[in-house]
């Protein structure tokens, strides 16, 4: 595994993330798709013994059930000090006022809620995981510069904005001599490519590490157009992302994937990766090829031909996974 940097950091990541989404306990809130611990322990020990280092979660997934599953899994197989743990704070976890948002005491509460699920000292990337228009943008900013001088942090990164948003977060800390944002987590894959207008260049300009969402389109990237998946008739949130336009780029997919006698998604994948300014794809797993598939799409080189063929038949879209 050959690591690289996430932005303009000193920070070493392997150039997948594990998206830790997909494990969880359904009782608690999880997806009828998520997949229990046991099972989970298992990825996340491959991907280890493949040299995957970093980890994404969020304090909202399966009620915090994934946050546990991460903790107890790397505790048991790997040394704290090599892995990168990146979690999430925005989303309602807690019944009763001040259960979500950006808060000053949200996020105070939140982050040891997080360190304690995870069984950690400290928690490596920090992610808001929306923007919060209830809450001054100050009062949020301030407070992660908090988490980050008390020592419960190391790096903070954003994810799921529109770009005057994070232009405006990463100017006020500038301004204030607050801890900077690092890393974006957008929405972005062969069906939706809207952050090239304008979060990508920002990101670029800034030294922002891109850890995109998605990348394989909640699966559509890997099936035909008409085939459908549990995930996909149980993702309300899927809904509204992607439209039948897409139909085109999921053919040129297939023919690459064909002519190459290769799985789709490493297609999708190497694409991605192949993308300027992108970090990190974050790549769930529920079955074990998931997780082969990521690793091996790591060493494919598509041509430019194969991505011409890729990125012609693309159609804008309307901005969406911003707005929740």
């Amino acid at each position: 595994m050959e690591y690289v940097k996430l932005g303009s950091t000193g920070l070493e990541v392997s150039p997948i993330a594990l998206g830790c989404m997909s494990f969880g306990d359904p009782a608690r809130g999880g997806h009828a798709w998520v997949v229990l611990e046991p099972e989970a322990r298992g990825y996340i020990q491959r991907a280890l013994e493949a040299g995957v280092n970093f980890f994404d979660t969020a304090n909202s997934y399966s009620g915090g059930s994934s946050e546990e599953i991460i903790g107890r899994a790397l505790k048991d197989f790997a040394d704290r000090d090599e892995v990168v743990i990146a979690t999430k704070v925005y989303f309602r976890n807690r019944k009763g006022p001040n259960g979500g948002g950006l808060s000053r005491k949200a996020i105070l509460a939140d982050v040891d809620h997080s360190l304690r699920r995870l069984g950690t000292d400290y928690i490596d990337l920090y992610q808001i995981h929306r923007f919060d228009k209830t809450t001054p943008i100050e009062e949020t900013l301030e407070a992660l510069h908090d988490v980050v001088k008390a020592g419960k942090v190391r790096y903070l990164g954003a994810s799921s904005m529109y770009a005057w948003q994070f232009t405006k977060a990463l100017y006020l800390q500038k301004q204030h001599g607050w801890a900077q944002f690092v890393s974006m987590q957008n929405h972005y894959n062969l069906l939706y490519r809207e952050e090239e207008r304008e979060m990508l260049p920002l990101c670029r300009e800034e030294g922002i590490g891109v850890i995109p969402w998605s990348p394989l389109a909640r699966g559509r990237l890997t099936r035909d157009w008409a085939e459908d998946s549990q995930r996909q008739n149980t993702d309300r949130f899927a809904t509204h992302l992607y439209q039948e336009g897409d139909r085109a780029i999921v053919e040129a997919v297939a023919s690459i994937a064909a002519k190459r006698s290769i799985p789709r998604a490493q297609v999708a994948l190497a694409w991605l990766a192949s993308r300027p300014g992108v970090t990190a794809p974050i790549v769930g797993t529920s079955k074990p090829h998931h997780l082969d598939d990521a690793l091996a799409a790591l060493e494919v080189r598509l041509s430019p031909e194969e991505v011409e063929e890729l990125e012609t038949p693309y159609t804008p879209h309307e901005v969406s996974g911003i707005e929740v």
